[in-house]
């Protein structure tokens, strides 16, 4: 099963590491894909997810699109500058 959700406040490859990584704790799920460019999360599953997975994104700071407004969305931008620094740090290194 396929699950794609437009999310809010991805930034880069730390953002998208975080993600994957958290999202990738669920046993359900046996993939994600984060496309950066246009801020959607494509998962995929043996069963339906969507719920968990909107939940686990917006606790990280990459509330779906449109569900947060004003101060909310100010609260998750910020929540998502820390998920992205974790997500940096924890990036594998080229070398």
């Amino acid at each position: 099963m396929e699950t794609r959700i437009e999310v809010e406040n991805i930034r880069c490859g730390g953002c998208a590491n975080t993600i994957s990584k958290k999202l990738m704790e669920n046993e359900r799920i046996h993939a994600v894909d984060v496309d950066i460019e246009n801020q959607v999360v494509t998962l995929h599953s043996t069963e339906e997810v969507r719920a968990a997975a909107v939940q686990t994104l917006f606790s990280l700071g990459y509330p779906e699109r449109g569900s947060v407004e004003g101060l909310a969305s100010l609260k998750e931008k910020a929540r998502s500058v820390v998920s992205c620094a974790i997500g940096r740090i924890d990036m594998p290194t080229k070398g």
